[in-house]
Parts: structure tokens; sequence; C-alpha cells
């Protein structure tokens, strides 16, 4: 099987779980025997390119006619059986989908965010969550708002992108939803059901978990909608050393804010942007992961590497996050299933968690409040070393890029014996 993988990487400079992800499935599909083509651009190009590139800049996300002039090269000298697209701009645009097609080449997606709908991908502005586009031929409240960039004149832009590729996203063969909230945005933009499967993305093994830290770790952009005034708030309800280290690491706008809590406070410590060697040392030194996303976040890799190491997650019920720490499942039979292991104590008893905070297979999810938040860091910090063999054997099931792998090429496999819709 040959396949196409087209990705417009997003600057080095801003941590992208997306770039993570697209990288590990290219080596994944490669170790199981796919022939992996990469069309790849990168936002870090943009300031080395030629005045004349640079020109046709602000047409890109409608159309890039160097981008389309690549991709058909590419499809008539390999003929692959598959493109598969994630983030398309600004340098390969949704016209990539077309090109495909004129080629007879059948398209999968994987959704990353919302930016069928929403300028920004998020929805989420202001500090809150916000739905004004959907629904709309054209999003003219991200136009109001300058919601793309800060820009009026780059959000009316991709505004426009939008309106005008809708009949672009339609055409497409299959869309990978990571979860199944994505699965209902995609059918409330009008997909077809049958067009759409949930399947999430897959990390690389770590190896067996080390023993369990101490503490709590946030892991990821330090920006507004990753809830960390949210966080913040909350863990000074308790008094300083009550619950442990709060580590939290990354980089992003709101840096100053994690720095004044670490000067503030003893139990917060900021370890500033890590590399892989110092997010798996942070990890081992933790017990708990902290996902305090205040929008809907469709897939925080975090969330897999915490399970993967053995770590259970406290986070809120948005988004993805149900999902990936198993709170959106049926409950089993009492004492066989997850619900059971998730409000485990250590020493064998079983608790209810407090009204507000829910147990899944993997962790727990509330409110996106500071008060639910603050009432349920206790909790997690008690529950963490029953639910840490859980966490580990929920990823080794669903998020393993043995069993991922797997349902990916199952897509290819099933979208390259059908016909794309005209």
């Amino acid at each position: 099987m040959r396949i196409v993988v087209a990705h417009n990487r997003y600057r080095e400079a801003q941590p992208s779980g997306e770039n993570t992800i697209v990288d590990a499935e290219i080596a994944q599909l490669a170790a199981a025997g796919v022939e992996v083509l990469p069309f790849i651009r990168s936002s870090d190009e943009i300031p080395t390119m030629p005045k004349t590139a640079k020109a046709l800049l602000p047409i890109s996300p409608i159309y890039a006619p160097r981008a389309q002039q690549e991709l058909s090269r590419l499809l008539t000298e390999h003929r692959p059986d598959v493109l598969h697209l994630h983030n398309p701009y600004p340098l390969l645009s949704p016209w990539v989908v077309r090109t495909a097609h004129k080629h007879g080449v059948p398209v999968v997606q994987t959704v990353h965010n919302y930016r069928q709908v929403c300028s920004s991908g998020l929805y989420f502005r202001d500090g809150v969550i916000c739905q004004d586009c959907r629904g709309r031929a054209l999003g003219v409240p991200a136009i109001v708002h300058r919601c793309y960039r800060g820009s009026r004149a780059q959000s009316a832009l991709m505004a426009t992108t939008l309106a005008v590729h809708r009949p672009t996203w339609k055409s497409v063969d299959r869309f990978i939803a990571l979860t199944t909230a994505v699965a209902d945005h995609l059918s409330d933009y009008g997909i077809p059901d049958e067009r759409i499967v949930v399947k999430p993305n897959a990390i690389p093994d770590p190896g067996a978990p080390a023993p369990l830290g101490e503490g709590f770790l946030f892991l990821g952009r330090l920006s507004p909608e990753k809830g960390l005034d949210l966080l913040l708030a909350a863990w000074r309800r308790h008094p300083d050393g009550e619950l442990g280290p709060l580590r939290i690491a990354g980089d992003g706008e709101l840096r100053p804010l994690v720095e004044a809590a670490a000067a503030e406070r003893a139990d917060v410590t900021f370890l500033g942007p890590l590399d892989r060697a110092g997010v798996r040392a942070a990890l081992d030194a933790s017990a708990v992961v902290l996902a305090t996303s205040t929008w809907h976040d469709v897939l925080p890799t975090v969330i897999i590497e915490a399970l993967a190491s053995g770590r259970p997650v406290l986070g809120t019920a948005l988004g993805g996050i149900p999902y990936l720490v198993g709170a959106d499942t049926p409950r089993e039979p009492a004492g066989t299933g997850p619900a059971d292991v998730a409000s485990a104590v250590p020493g064998g008893s079983r608790v209810t968690p407090p009204v507000g905070i829910e147990a899944g297979e993997a962790g727990w999810v509330v409110a996106p409040e500071p008060a639910a938040l603050a009432a349920a860091l206790p909790v997690a910090r008690a529950g963490a070393a029953a639910l840490a063999p859980a966490a580990r054997a929920r990823y080794e099931r669903t998020f393993h890029p043995d069993v991922v792998t797997k349902q990916l090429i199952d897509i290819y496999a099933a979208v390259s014996r059908t016909p794309h819709p005209a």
C-alpha cells in the first residue's frame, strides 16, 4: 500500500502535539510495511521564501498554486492508493483534496481541530467557549472579533476560505474523528455518518512504567485555552504543600503567570520547556497528570503520554478528555469494570467520588470551575496508586501503535476500494 501523507507543520517555536502525532504516525505506518510518501510543508519556511512566493501567501489558504503543482507531479509519478491529509494551512490549502480527486486518488483527513467551522480551530474566544460561527455560511463573527491571528484581514481570509471550501470538505472520502466528540462535530457540519470513523492517535510505547512519583504535572502549551488560570485558582484553595508538588512544564504567553505562581508558593515548580528526555523525567517524577483545558480540547497528546507512563489523569469534562480517560464509556457490572478500579483507594476499599467528580477508567473529569477542580485534586492524589495500572492498560488496549496503526490501514483499504463522491 502506498500512501501520501500531507501536512503543513506548525512553527517549531509553537509546541504542537499535531506535528508530533504526524511524525509518529508516519514512522508507525512505515514500520507496518506501508510505503509512505510525505508531502510536508512547514510554516517555518515562510520567512525564507522568495518575494514572489510571499506575494501569493494571502491567497494560499484558498488556493496554493505551487503546492498543487508539486502534488500533481507526486501523484502522477507514484500513483498512490490514498492521500491522507492532516493540516492544510497555510501552504497546502484544502485544494489538495481536489487535486487528489482529479488524479483519482481518494482522500482521508484526520480532524485535529474544528476548523471546518471555526477560523481559529478552537471554538474558543476571549477566554470562553464560543460557537458563534456554527451554522453560518460565512463566519462574520470571526472577522469582527479578529479570531485568526488577531487580524481582521487574516480572519476575513480564513472565514472566506472556510466558506469557499465547504464543498471541498464535503467531498473527502473518509474523515478520521479522533474522538466521539469530533464525530459529533462533523455530523453537525453535514458529513454523513458512514464517512466518519472514530480512531484516536497513538504514541510509541515508552516501555514499562516507572514506579509512581509524587504530586501533579501540567505539561503543555502555556496559553489561555489550556486552563492555567483555572488550575492555579484551584491549587490556591489548598494550603501550600498540602497536595504535594505541582510541576508545570511548557512555554507560551502565560509563562509570566506560571513564574509568578512558582515564586509565590513553595509547592509550585516551573520546569520550562522540556525535550523528550525532560518530559520522560517529569512524567516519572509525578503521580497524576493534569489536563485542565477550558476549550473543547480535541485529543491532548499529553494524556496519551500519561496513560502510556501509567499515570492517571485529572481533567476537565470538555472535548475529547472524557473519552481519553474512559469517563464516557459504558460502565460494566459492579465489581468487574473500570469504574470500580477508578474509584479505588490504596488498601483495597472503594469510595464514591464526591458529587461533580466523575471517575473514569484511567482518571477523573470535572466541570471547568475552580471549586470543582479544587475538590478533585485530593481525590486524584489519594486514588493515583490504585488507578496507575488501569491507565497503562487503557493505553495498551486503545492507544498503542499496534492497535491504532491496524485501524488506520483498515481505513485506507476501505477507501481505496470505494470510488470517491462526485
